[in-house]
């Protein structure tokens, strides 16, 4: 397989290189990641012009570290570092440094990378660990390894969320495919202020479907469970889509619509 690996914590975070050594043994791996850190970047892309050189982690890898988000490593690495003939067969995101589930799914640049490749129509892999003390990248991105094993004949445009969960409180219990939580975590601000201005330090705690008895990415992860949810890159809900269209929304009288806008539509 060839394997275009990128991630969010950026090109020198050692959960990158975990992961980059437990890939090796389905074949090549090509990295495109971000130059510094871009957690939190969600799925943003630059319209600036961006540079990128290709370097040496001494004893771990080589590859391209991209001065932009993960979305823009993926992109520049299919439409201009790569040659056609090098096909690529999977795009795998992470291992981020801290888990990537519920709503947090939609801020991680992690996912972000995954989805990107999806894109392109190609299967794609999104690999985070939860936080952690110590954190035992190495064996995470083990455990990561023998799920993305036997993710490898993945269906092209489709994407996995795969998350590890706290090492330190042994190893996990099992795998459970489950939905994305949707209920969010317990939010609130640190406020602290320098020289009279007041700035704001977004903190979390508690996922708060911590109590529901279905199982979602958050309460499996919590139990101890290696959590695995198929993600999509349609936003579109189609039920409520069907029930928009049951209204016959239309213009005010100041246009009549032509049958060629309904052709169209």
């Amino acid at each position: 397989m060839h394997i275009l690996l990128t991630n969010d914590d950026g090109i020198f975070a050692p959960g990158l290189a975990a992961l980059y050594k437990q890939l090796t043994r389905l074949g090549k791996v090509t990295v495109a990641a971000p130059s510094d850190v871009q957690s939190g970047a969600g799925h943003s892309i630059s319209l600036k012009e961006i540079t990128c050189e290709y370097v040496d982690i001494v004893g771990k890898f080589a590859g391209y570290s991209v001065d932009g988000s993960p979305a823009d490593c993926v992109k520049l690495a299919l439409n201009a570092l790569l040659s056609p003939r090098d096909k690529i067969d999977l795009v795998v995101s992470g291992m981020n440094h801290g888990a990537n589930v519920g709503i947090n799914i939609f801020y991680s640049g992690t996912v972000a990378g995954a989805i990107e490749g999806a894109f392109y129509n190609l299967p794609a892999i999104a690999v985070s660990a939860a936080m952690d003390e110590p954190l035992d990248l190495d064996q995470a991105a083990a455990y990561a390894f023998e799920i993305i094993e036997q993710l490898r004949d993945l269906q092209d445009g489709k994407i996995v969320n795969i998350n590890i969960p706290q090492l330190s409180k042994g190893p996990p219990k099992g795998v459970r495919v489950v939905p994305q939580s949707v209920s969010g975590f317990d939010e609130f601000y640190n406020i602290s202020s320098t020289n009279g201005q007041a700035t704001y330090l977004l903190s979390g705690g508690a996922h708060r479907d911590g109590t529901t008895s279905l199982w979602t990415d958050t309460t499996a992860l919590d139990a101890g469970y290696i959590s695995v949810t198929a993600l999509q890159k349609e936003l579109t809900d189609r039920i409520a889509n069907e029930l928009l269209s049951a209204m016959d929304i239309r213009l005010c009288h100041s246009r009549k619509e032509t049958p060629a806008d309904d052709e169209r539509l």
